[in-house]
């Protein structure tokens, strides 16, 4: 995953990680087993905590916006709220799986377009511009696509085909299919819950089908790839790969689903999410 970043250990709830000169010390639900290491927490840096009366926040307060490297890329990393950093150390590792789709499509002679959707703070579109694609950045948080743009620019890709754009994902996508617009590659990272542009809420059982549904419309009918990344608690790696079934629809090639998992120093393991791709 490369030198600025390390899960360290995990347990009791909590996480425990390097991230460049930070060493973060955050909730982690799925942590249940005991710490490993219990001394090497003693060296946290930065702490974020749940309390009692609901209020949850970052200690100390004051900590300013830090950089690192991994995978030959650059990111602004600084305590945000719920808990988040600015990076997910859980996607870093299908990183080369998308770049080798990118670079599959790109084989047959032209530029593959890629979508990413809930895009956060960039990774994966980094990771497909730098191998040639054109990717469309969507994200329903101006925070987020600006926090996206400089890590572009700290990596050296501020000149890459990348269209940042403020929207929500489904009606970006609606909107899209009815333009006739066709994508090689789309990657989604949808949020539990969460809040679209202009307050629309998002529920990630109710809203997931449809919007994959219109992602169908969106993919080449040549071939392309799609990569759905999830991490609610109450979706199985099964439940991801029948949707990205839905969206491949009778395209040729079969779906891999799994974990997501990042495994510590310790020897601890993370359980962070679940994916399924397409095609295997």
């Amino acid at each position: 995953m490369g030198d600025d970043y390390e899960l360290l250990d995990a347990g009791d709830g909590r996480r425990l990680e390097r991230f460049g000169r930070q060493i973060v010390d955050r909730p982690a639900p799925a942590a249940e087993s005991r710490p490993l290491t219990p001394d090497a927490w003693k060296g946290a840096t930065l702490r974020y905590d749940r309390r009692p009366d609901g209020s949850a926040g970052w200690r100390p307060a004051d900590v300013r916006p830090w950089t690192v490297s991994t995978g030959g890329l650059e990111f602004e990393l600084r305590p945000a709220a719920g808990g988040q950093v600015g990076l997910f150390p859980e996607h870093l590792g299908l990183a080369g799986w998308v770049a080798g789709r990118v670079a599959a499509v790109a084989s047959a002679g032209k530029p593959p377009s890629v979508l990413n959707l809930f895009a956060y703070t960039g990774a994966t579109t980094l990771v497909a511009a730098r191998v040639g694609a054109r990717v469309a950045h969507v994200d329903a948080s101006a925070t987020a696509v600006e926090w996206a743009r400089r890590n572009a620019a700290l990596s050296g890709l501020v000149d890459c085909p990348i269209r940042w754009l403020v929207e929500d994902a489904a009606r970006f996508v609606r909107r899209e299919a009815a333009r006739g617009r066709r994508y090689q590659g789309v990657v989604l990272d949808p949020p539990t819950y969460g809040h679209g542009t202009g307050g629309r809420a998002w529920r990630l059982g109710e809203d997931l089908p449809p919007l994959l549904e219109a992602i169908s419309q969106l993919l080449d009918p040549a071939g392309g790839f799609v990569l759905l990344t999830a991490h609610a608690r109450d979706l199985s790696s099964a439940d991801l790969a029948a949707a990205v079934e839905s969206a491949a629809e009778t395209r040729p090639g079969a779906v891999e689903s799994g974990g997501l998992e990042v495994v510590a120093r310790s020897g601890a393991r993370l359980a962070a999410g679940v994916f399924a791709r397409w095609p295997k």
